[in-house]
């Protein structure tokens, strides 16, 4: 195994002779060397051990090599949690009431529609029909949102971050399964990208962790079932309001005379119109009221299905009893199979408990959900299953029918605004896919709108908005009964939460290092309930069930295609980058003429030149004096500080005035940025990385002066050189091997040093005449150089690849926004040419 124990940025030396090989790094100061020195010969004379002292503790300190790739242009700041919540009680608790506005809201609508639907499949003829499908109602809920989600799914979460692309890049950081080839080591050392390593006992997490890496078929199985779970959620944002609003709304069927299915669907449509234009002012608005009405909703809840129990028949309280379950399958057989299909839609919304962690902590989610929402769920479901005791024709409305007279309309209200606010969350979940997919390069560029200075969750895209709006009247319109609808919701929710199940595992068995038997019964279990539920809801496709399918089709389909055509379009990229011999040959001037500026030349390569480069040669009559081509990389995290924004390297020999920078984001980042504070810091990161590149050329110099001079005194007092020679060359050979190779070796960042250390530009003419060619290239502006790659398939490939990238890729890549729309850069300061590039 390639060693790693020694640093560029830190020579371990120390480290390097007791633990060699080892992945873990740390910083030695000058005070812990001579407590940590090997055992010196006798033979040594005292001039000879303060040299190798003296020469050691300044290898030690050697700061970072500046001009290796993967260096930080800015200081970077300590690890940090950069979605570190307040663990205290009180916070904690108000933290956990606003989730009941945001995350429980699809869940806690549930008892609108759940018994109706479930005794349309199977007709109340006994008691056992009723307790039966409150046992399942009762079980379903207990195992799959409280046992899986609280307790084990929401452990699972990426820096705070949850979510199907949450999960996936989890797994893509500890294994590059990502099939964009542009991952780089330096990204490792984002203080929100660290993991916990499996150690080397742990082989069963190496060897997954091989497969998976050499694997390309189980890499795209892998984006594939990823795409398939995201796509879901987006089919559960056009289903959750239709369902939601539809259920309420129908409430006035029976409380109205003439009041009919038409009236109902106009109703729907002109309250589902009103929550989606009001999309476009951002939750933060209406966001307060929310977790007020939906705690009102839940002792609503609550105390109606706990005065039912009380008046009714408080011996459905028998339920608990599993075995009721056994009964109900026992005496109606295929019906109480059809009816689970019924059943689970009393967990829609359970991956919201996961998909909205961003927002809160596992602790407010976990509190609210064991507090406030399971106890009053199960009250209401008992409360209806008490009525339909006495009752039973009145399944079809139950809901509304077990509300005492007095307190219909106000319940009404409150059950029209928790379908909207449950409705609302979906929207914003879907919202978030969009963009987490947008950034990890699985949805084409599309127009996001960020509502909230504050949070950076709280987006709206206009497009997705009106497109959710038109589906959801349409299906409305076209369905116009919840019973219908619901055959298409459970599938959307089912196939997320089986997804889920996938990642978890996964996640289990390559990072958490679990017991494989541990593991295996989580799968086991929870996979068994979700492939049962599965089978019952696949069995509607011919009565609804076909909608969230061909919603996922279209998505999968739009997803998997710009994915597949972006990872062409690199690898064409690589194949065609410029030669660094064809540089050397142009010269300093490229072959051109130099005028002062900075031209910023966009592309998506993170190592050498991009062949468009050749293409603004050829067009340009001149070239601006300083040249960075700028790659805007997505990282597999959440959000990337400010200050480890950039990496840098020198491109060309100095005189050319050549850098590259990767500006990284993570997938939660906001790109809205304006572009004089983007080119300011970029340009005050490139003057720190000069600085250090100038200290640290004059410190190696002095280091290898003073090797000489120990050698040499080495010879003089026995000392033996051999050994000598070979713990300081070690750093020093890794060091050029490591350039010569052209690899960047990512390391931790080496600590703030003293502005004493720091070399002047005084000292050092080149970085004068350096700094001074920076700032007058500034002084004249920035030019943004971009290049406007138009893609097509080679002439012999098959004609399904010529299909997808000629025509579906290509018509993506014509109607998404441009790359720089997310900056707001003048006309007059684009230049723009076109390449082809054959895939």
């Amino acid at each position: 195994m390639e060693s790693c124990g020694i640093e560029e940025s830190s020579v371990r030396l120390l480290d390097s002779f007791s633990n060699y090989g080892s992945s873990e790094s740390r910083w030695v100061d000058g005070s812990e060397v001579d407590s940590m020195d090997p055992e010196l010969p006798s033979s040594w004379s005292n001039e000879g051990r303060e040299g190798y002292h003296s020469l050691k503790r300044r290898l030690v300190k050697k700061p970072k090599r500046v001009d290796s790739f993967d260096v930080e242009a800015m200081e970077i700041s300590r690890t940090q949690d950069h979605h570190s919540k307040d663990a205290s009680l009180l916070p904690t608790l108000a933290l956990a009431f606003q989730t009941l506005g945001v995350v429980y809201g699809d869940m806690g609508t549930s008892p609108l529609y759940v018994f109706a639907d479930v005794f349309s499949k199977v007709p109340i003829e006994s008691d056992v029909d009723i307790l039966g499908a409150l046992s399942l109602v009762m079980y379903t809920i207990t195992l799959i949102p409280l046992a899986k989600y609280v307790f084990i799914v929401l452990k699972a979460n990426d820096n705070g971050e949850g979510g199907t692309f949450a999960l996936y890049s989890l797994i893509c950081r500890f294994a590059n399964v990502g099939l964009l080839p542009n991952r780089q080591q330096a990204d490792e050392h984002i203080s929100s990208y660290r993991l916990k390593l499996p150690s080397l006992e742990m082989e069963r997490a190496l060897r997954i962790k091989d497969t998976l890496e050499k694997n390309k078929s189980l890499k795209t199985l892998l984006l594939l079932l990823v795409l398939l779970g995201t796509s879901m959620v987006i089919g559960d944002g056009i289903l959750t309001p239709a369902m939601s609003v539809l259920s309420a709304v129908s409430g006035l069927q029976g409380e109205i005379e003439s009041f009919g299915t038409e009236e109902v669907v106009i109703i729907s449509i002109v309250v589902l119109v009103a929550l989606f234009s009001i999309q476009q002012f951002g939750t933060g608005k209406v966001g307060f009221m929310f977790a007020p009405i939906l705690a009102l909703w839940f002792f609503s809840l609550g105390s109606i299905g706990a005065y039912n129990m009380v008046k009714h028949d408080i011996t459905v309280l028998r339920a608990i009893n599993p075995a009721y379950i056994y009964y109900f399958f026992k005496k109606n057989r295929k019906h109480a199979w059809s009816a689970l299909g019924g059943c689970v839609l009393c967990i829609t919304g359970a991956e919201a408990m996961f998909a909205d962690l961003g927002h809160f902590s596992v602790e407010a989610i976990q509190i609210a959900f064991t507090c406030v929402v399971f106890p009053c769920l199960l009250l209401a479901y008992m409360g209806q299953a008490a009525y339909l005791m006495k009752n039973p024709a009145s399944y079809v409305n139950i809901f509304y029918d077990s509300v005492p007279g007095s307190l219909f309309w106000p319940v009404f209200v409150i059950a029209t605004l928790a379908a909207m606010i449950a409705s609302q969350a979906m929207i914003s979940a879907t919202f978030s896919c969009i963009k987490q997919s947008m950034a990890l390069g699985c949805f084409p560029r599309i127009k996001i709108i960020h509502t909230s200075r504050k949070f950076i969750g709280q987006i709206y895209i206009p497009v997705i908005n009106w497109f959710l709006m038109v589906m959801c009247i349409i299906i409305v319109a076209i369905f116009q009964r919840t019973t219908d609808i619901a055959n298409a919701y459970g599938i959307a929710e089912v196939v997320v939460m089986m997804v889920s199940t996938s990642l978890v595992t996964l996640v289990m068995l390559l990072i958490w290092q679990t017991n494989l038997f541990v593991a295996f019964c989580f799968l086991l279990v929870f996979g068994t309930v979700e492939l049962i539920y599965m089978s019952s809801v696949l069995a509607k496709i011919a009565e609804g069930g076909w909608l969230p399918l061909a919603f996922a089709t279209f998505f999968l389909s739009v997803m998997y295609t710009w994915n597949y055509g972006s990872v062409l379009k690199y690898q064409s990229e690589v194949r065609e980058k410029i030669s660094s011999d064809l540089m050397l040959d142009l010269g300093s001037d490229l072959g051109t003429v130099r005028v002062p500026g900075i031209g910023l030349l966009y592309n998506e390569l993170v190592q050498g030149i991009p062949s468009i480069f050749v293409q603004f040669l050829l067009t340009l009559p001149a070239l601006h004096s300083t040249i960075i081509f700028v790659c805007i990389k997505y990282v597999p995290v959440p959000v990337v500080p400010q200050e480890e924004r950039f990496l840098f390297r020198r491109v060309c020999p100095k005189d050319y005035h050549m850098f590259r920078c990767v500006a990284r984001y993570g997938y939660k980042d906001v790109r809205k940025e304006d572009h004089h504070a983007f080119e300011q810091l970029l340009i005050e990161s490139l003057d720190e990385f000069l600085r250090k590149e100038a200290q640290e050329s004059a410190l190696e110099n002095n280091i290898v002066e003073e090797i000489d001079s120990v050698l040499v005194k080495s010879k003089d007092s026995n000392l033996p050189a051999d050994i000598v020679t070979e713990e300081l060359r070690i750093p020093l050979m890794l060091s050029r091997n490591s350039e010569e190779t052209g690899t960047s070796t990512s390391r931790k960042p080496a600590p703030a040093l003293p502005s004493s250390c720091y070399m002047s530009s005084d000292e050092d003419p080149s970085l004068e005449y350096e700094l001074s060619a920076l700032r007058e290239a500034m002084a004249s502006g920035c030019t943004y150089l971009l290049g406007h790659g138009d893609v097509r398939a080679k002439k012999n490939s098959f004609f399904i690849k010529k299909l997808v990238i000629n025509y579906f890729y290509a018509f993506l890549r014509k109607n998404c926004r441009g790359g720089t729309a997310n900056m707001r850069v003048p006309h007059t300061n684009i230049i723009q040419v076109g390449m082809t590039y054959m895939v």
